[in-house]
């Protein structure tokens, strides 16, 4: 029945004139996600109207899903469109598309025409009552409710007309990027693939790095690593994840600073080599899975000493969520399953029985200094170990 959609949006309507490069960036991400389906398809723009046309058969509940996975779309709509060849033949056509898509005719109904093409001979309200007044006759059991209808029924006039009813809700958001690039910081667990998510909800690009400590991290938990970028991967578009070896520094600073110390300056440092990185590669922000209060790296002092050497934006799209929320948000991504697989990342395997809360910033300066002798060579060391691998969703 259906061999097209309309795709709706809403922030990208208020753009002005800036609204067209939104408009060509959402239709470069639907068919980049409909390159993961059966089929070939056509993306049009029209008259204010985005279309997406498949030009030979497919699978319909493939495209939606892939359609449901781009930031930008409010809305997917199945639409059957016709030729314009008269009044009576739309009335056909319009009893003939309630017959296929509804099975049970017993709802109420609203006919909402728009007449964008202003030479047809009706104007909007005439085909409303016309519309509804041969449903009513053709379906006996329908009944029109102008205020809370079952089903609303949109009729667009245009060059040819488009007949759809069925509006499923898509992810909402801007295009991914129309908004720039952002470093992650992507770990094992169930917070920072979320903070991913949402970013790139915002427009924003993403790149990621990951921070292990072999041999006191294993494959696996790398592995779990790139199982979660992929996942992301679905909703942002591909994503260039750099893995980086930590573990002489982690070890090092094991070595010469406080232990209830050691978590807020293996962030120190974990953010200034993702800043060094983020800077090489073009990104305008490091963006973490942090929440305020949730473990004890992540009070406003804690956060506050590992902003401190960052000289980028630090973005945390989770800032004000609880747990629970952010768990759920994980659910509904499918990434919570793989965030709680038993591997551990670098920072559980070397935090404190006892970790410092409230952080003194100058006291965490003064106790850096004790890795001045070796600390600028194992980074740059650890930056040399860099391995890029270009994750994408299929």
């Amino acid at each position: 029945m259906y061999k097209s959609f309309l795709i709706k949006y809403a922030e990208i309507g208020v753009k002005g004139k800036n609204r067209y490069l939104f408009e060509d960036r959402l239709c470069d991400q639907i068919r980049y996600a409909l390159t993961r389906c059966e089929g070939k398809f056509d993306v049009v723009k029209s008259q204010g109207r985005i279309f997406v046309n498949a030009c030979a058969d497919f699978d319909y509940d493939e495209a939606v899903e892939n359609l449901k996975t781009v930031f930008g779309i409010t809305g997917i709509c199945p639409v059957v469109h016709v030729e314009d060849e008269g009044f009576e033949k739309l009335c056909q056509d319009v009893i003939g598309y309630i017959d296929q898509a509804y099975s049970d005719k017993n709802f109420t109904f609203k006919v909402d025409a728009r007449r964008a093409r202003k030479n047809y001979p009706k104007n909007s309200m005439e085909i409303n009552c016309d519309i509804g007044e041969v449903l009513l006759d053709a379906f006996p059991d329908m009944r029109v409710d102008v205020h809370k209808p079952d089903v609303m029924l949109h009729i667009e006039i245009r060059e040819k007309i488009y007949i759809y009813s069925i509006v499923i809700p898509g992810p909402g958001g801007l295009p991914v990027g129309t908004n720039g690039k952002g470093m992650l910081l992507l770990s094992g667990g169930i917070d920072s693939p979320v903070a991913g998510y949402m970013i790139s909800k915002r427009g924003v690009k993403l790149d990621a790095v990951y921070f292990n400590a072999p041999p006191y991290t294993s494959e696996r938990a790398t592995q779990k690593v790139i199982d979660l970028a992929r996942i992301v991967a679905k909703y942002s578009g591909p994503i260039h994840l750099h893995i980086i070896n930590f573990t002489d520094i982690q070890l090092y600073i094991y070595d010469q600073c406080p232990h209830d110390e050691l978590t807020i300056i293996m962030r120190r440092y974990m953010m200034r080599i993702a800043e060094e990185l983020a800077g090489k590669n073009g990104c305008l922000g490091l963006i973490t899975g942090e929440s305020i209060g949730q473990v004890a790296s992540q009070t406003m002092q804690s956060l506050m000493a590992t902003n401190d050497v960052c000289t980028m934006p630090v973005y945390r799209p989770l800032i004000g969520f609880d747990k629970q929320e952010i768990v759920e948000i994980s659910e509904k991504l499918h990434t919570y399953e793989t965030s709680i697989q038993p591997y551990e990342d670098c920072c559980t395997i070397f935090v404190a029985k006892h970790p410092v809360t409230k952080p003194n910033l100058n006291v965490i300066r003064i106790h850096e200094r004790n890795l001045d002798e070796k600390i600028d060579e194992l980074v740059r060391t650890a930056l040399e170990t860099d391995e890029v691998i270009e994750i994408v969703y299929r």
